[in-house]
């Protein structure tokens, strides 16, 4: 009896274990599968998580192609992580590859539509392919998901004012001045805005708030110094534009040289002026810089330099034959040595090149004409020069400079 019920136990035991072995062979239940995809699952997002931060730090350090390669395959283990395609969007965009960088954003935004970075830099792209429509529409979907992100506020802003709406990129940036009381790139925009409706002592105003909050930050001086200039404040501008050059990574800054020149002019010391001028006009970018060549001629017959004057006159005639500055300042020149026929011929040449768009060649050629007893004729070439431009200082004070004896 023993050995049977052993034996029956034995039989019901290998029943039992058939049966278990005849379940699993049908496949896992719906709750095992479930939580077998789910674990699966969460090994793919740490798998693929892993190589995302990878990714990041080698694009950080500015391993680019290492980057590309890591955040590859992190999408790879999984597709459907919108950061994952927004970080090789930028990775692209460094490389140069602008068109796959597109679709890398949009591929993004298809997978998470509220995504704000992908919206961020696809309206960046945008800019840069000229679409500037699209980019607005971008930086400003980027605004309505973070409103608190003065970066999206000022690059949709920046678009309104490439796109001629001052009045909409105002309102933009003032929507709500407490989520930007304390941005210095707030201001800054707004100052540019200013100078855009040629309101220079606002501009100044404005720059000089970015200023205080960002005092390190170079463009937002260069700003104020050129605000500076237009509004009139030449001391301040002075003062902005020497601390400037002081820098060591801008004290070789051509253009910031050359404004410093032009307030230096203004302040009526135009010696100094002339010998930052000349400093411009006597390297090898010098040799073709039309502006510079200019203002240094113009500098030179302020001071009564006519051999100055004649060389700016030539370099300007041979880099820039269509501009009316090299004729002018060879009537300057003729008119110095006394020759009135030639000065006049001069003078009728830049009169023409100007094209009644700068009264300088008018009031020149009435000064010689003057000189020559043409009195009828001076009058009229001084009636033609107010007609182009009555309210210009910079004429003005040339009449004063170079008036008859």
């Amino acid at each position: 009896m023993k050995c049977a019920r052993n034996a029956i136990g034995f039989g019901l035991a290998a029943g039992l274990a058939a049966t278990a072995l005849i379940g699993c062979s049908s496949g896992h239940g719906k709750y095992t599968t479930d939580g077998l995809n789910a674990a699966q699952d969460r090994m793919a997002t740490i798998k693929s998580g892993t190589q995302w931060d990878m990714a990041r730090q080698q694009f950080l350090v500015g391993d680019l192609s290492k980057a590309l390669k890591s955040v590859d395959q992190s999408i790879s283990i999984k597709d459907s992580v919108a950061k994952s395609h927004n970080l090789r969007g930028r990775i692209l965009v460094e490389l140069g590859q602008l068109e796959s960088a597109s679709e890398s954003f949009k591929r993004a935004l298809v997978i998470d539509p509220s995504f704000v970075e992908s919206h961020y830099y696809l309206g960046v792209l945008y800019e840069r392919f000229g679409e500037l429509d699209q980019a607005l529409e971008k930086f400003q979907a980027a605004v309505a998901l973070d409103p608190s992100n003065a970066q999206y506020t000022i690059a949709a802003a920046e678009m309104c004012i490439e796109t001629g709406q001052l009045d909409k990129a105002e309102a933009l940036l003032r929507t709500d001045r407490s989520y930007f009381e304390h941005n210095a790139g707030v201001r800054q925009t707004l100052g540019h805005i200013a100078l855009m409706r040629n309101d220079a002592e606002k501009a100044v105003e404005l720059f000089n708030e970015a200023q205080l909050l960002a005092p390190e930050d170079t463009s937002i001086n260069e700003d104020l110094a050129l605000a500076q200039m237009k509004a009139g404040d030449h001391v301040e501008a002075e003062y902005t534009l020497r601390r400037l050059l002081k820098s060591k990574e801008l004290s070789d800054r051509r253009d910031l040289k050359q404004l410093h020149a032009r307030c230096l002019v203004a302040l009526d010391r135009p010696v100094e002026a002339r010998t930052i001028l000349t400093g411009i006009t006597s390297d090898e970018r010098g040799v073709n810089d039309v502006d510079a060549w200019i203002d240094l001629g113009q500098v030179a017959v302020l001071l009564g330099d006519f051999q100055r004057v004649r060389i700016a006159a030539g370099r300007l005639t041979a880099i820039a034959p269509g501009r009316f500055e090299g004729p002018l300042l060879a009537a300057f020149w003729m008119r110095d040595k006394g020759d009135l026929a030639g000065a006049l011929k001069s003078a009728e040449a830049a009169r023409k090149l100007a094209q009644n768009r700068d009264p300088m060649p008018s009031i020149v050629r009435g000064l010689i004409l003057s000189e020559m007893g043409r009195t009828s004729e001076a009058e009229a070439s001084f009636a033609e020069a107010y007609s182009i431009a009555p309210n210009d200082k910079q004429a003005k004070r040339f009449v004063a400079a170079v008036g008859t004896d």
